[in-house]
């Protein structure tokens, strides 16, 4: 007789023990507002907004109110009012185009007379000053330390007919030559153009040192000794080297001195008589002492619009584009 052996029940313990509540998972991560590949592609605007911001309210908002004033009509007693009179821009032109033509002459030879004399001291700093260059540019940006117009007054006393300036040109018999010219009147220098350019030639001279010598700093001095090797004269080297590569300084210099120059009033003002009164005068006058001010508003368009046109053919013509 067989006995079948059975599995023995395990005993019941009763239920099972709690194990406790599940593991926290952590809060919940919402996805960003904006997806990071769009947050970087927006962090360059985010970076231009100061200066956005700075010309909508500093240089956009005075011109469109500026525009808006040159087609007002009125008077400063019974108010001005937006009626779209464009003919004040004709008037103001056919008016004043004398001191427009004088302004953009005054300007230019003094933009001449900056680049003569600011190239062979950019020149000199460059490639000759050595141990001296920073000295030097020290003493070309120290006019920068007083006032413009304390600086175009010192010019009123040095141009004076008792000055060095008069007593020189009389020894050497050159006011004769300048009066015949036309750009001094008898024996004095004090009220004629020529004592308004020079104010304009010594004011805005370090606008065109500077540029110049950024670009000539640049130059490779190796281009120089390849061309020494390749029998090159100094002449040929700078006609062929140098001053090629020196253009964008070239244009950048005449560009900062030309522009503020044409609207310069202060050297006029100072140093120059009523025959010398350039646009900025006009305007100035037309604005604080006149109190007309939609022609001033217009003569202020007139004269950025022909710089505009001006400066635009100019680097057009010069081929630096993609230089300035």
């Amino acid at each position: 007789m067989s006995v079948t052996a059975t599995p023995e029940a395990a005993p019941d313990d009763g239920p099972a023990p709690d194990a406790g509540p599940a593991p926290d998972a952590g809060p919940v991560q919402k996805p960003p507002l904006i997806k990071p590949a769009v947050r970087k592609r927006l962090v360059p605007y985010w970076l231009l907004l100061p200066g956005i911001l700075w010309l909508l309210i500093f240089f956009a908002a005075p011109l469109i109110y500026q525009a808006s004033t040159s087609v007002q009509t009125g008077s400063l007693e019974e108010g001005f009012k937006v009626t779209w009179h464009f003919q004040t821009y004709w008037d103001a032109l056919t008016e004043y185009y004398p001191h427009f033509l004088r302004s953009v002459l005054y300007a230019a030879t003094a933009t001449v007379l900056c680049l003569l004399l600011g190239y062979p001291l950019a020149y000199l700093i460059a490639f000759r000053a050595g141990r001296w260059r920073n000295l030097v540019m020290i003493l070309v940006i120290a006019p920068f330390f007083t006032s413009f117009l304390i600086r175009t007054l010192a010019w009123k006393t040095i141009l004076a007919d008792s000055g060095p300036v008069v007593g020189a040109l009389n020894s050497l018999h050159l006011l004769d030559v300048t009066s015949y010219l036309g750009i001094t009147e008898g024996q004095r220098v004090l009220a004629t153009p020529l004592a308004v350019v020079c104010g304009l030639t010594y004011n805005f001279l370090p606008f065109m040192i500077l540029p110049l010598y950024t670009s000539l700093e640049r130059i490779d001095p190796r281009l120089h000794e390849a061309a020494g090797d390749l029998y090159a004269r100094p002449v040929t080297t700078f006609r062929r080297v140098t001053f090629p590569l020196s253009m964008p300084g070239v244009v950048a210099g005449t560009l900062l001195t030309f522009i503020p120059a044409a609207g310069d009033y202060i050297n006029a003002e100072l140093l120059g008589s009523t025959d010398q009164k350039m646009i900025g005068n006009v305007i100035q006058s037309q604005f604080l002492r006149v109190l007309d001010y939609p022609t001033a508003a217009a003569l202020s368009f007139i004269l950025m619009a022909a710089i505009l046109t001006m400066v635009t053919v100019y680097i057009r013509k010069s081929g630096t584009e993609d230089l300035v």
